[in-house]
């Protein structure tokens, strides 16, 4: 099951972004919120992605000093934003559901696959007990991690959804 959670976990996001615009009723104060929950979510997303050397190494920089996880944390801080946007407890429900139950798939799927590729090195780093990494954000880093693509999904849901509020 994590491994079709982990495989399917963004299409099953377009799914869920759909039924969660046709069920939201944001007002001007919850898109308001949402949407500064959801950019700071962004912007530890993108802090990340402008650190994060994929498959290559146990990155330790940037954000990866302080949490394992940072582009899952930043998804979930997004997700809690847009079900503070959508103002509607169906949605929440829905969207904490969601991210429960793809995040932690992935984060299982993800730190077995690190600790395969890297072994005793990601097992130091799980366990804080490495050295941190200085290396400044890169924004070629960060597009070539594909941050753009979240970037553009978010800014397309909240104004969905501020259409959505300002069509009612």
């Amino acid at each position: 099951m994590r491994r079709l959670l982990t495989r399917w976990r963004v299409t099953l996001g377009f799914v869920f972004a759909v039924l969660v615009v046709w069920l939201a009723e944001p007002t001007r104060d919850s898109l308001l919120l949402g949407a500064a929950i959801a950019v700071l979510g962004e912007g530890l997303r993108l802090w990340a992605a402008g650190h994060l050397e994929k498959s290559r190494e146990v990155t330790r920089s940037g954000p990866y000093r302080y949490t394992r996880h940072p582009l899952y944390l930043g998804s979930a801080t997004i997700g809690l934003g847009i079900a503070v946007a959508s103002h509607n407890w169906i949605v929440a429900v829905m969207v904490v559901s969601y991210m429960a139950l793809t995040l932690t798939a992935a984060i299982g799927s993800e730190e077995a696959h690190l600790r395969e590729k890297f072994g005793d090195e990601y097992d130091a780093y799980a366990e804080r007990r490495a050295a941190p990494m200085d290396r400044p954000f890169s924004w070629a880093r960060a597009i070539g991690n594909r941050e753009h693509h979240t970037m553009l999904g978010l800014a397309s849901g909240l104004t969905m959804l501020a259409l959505k509020m300002w069509g009612r």
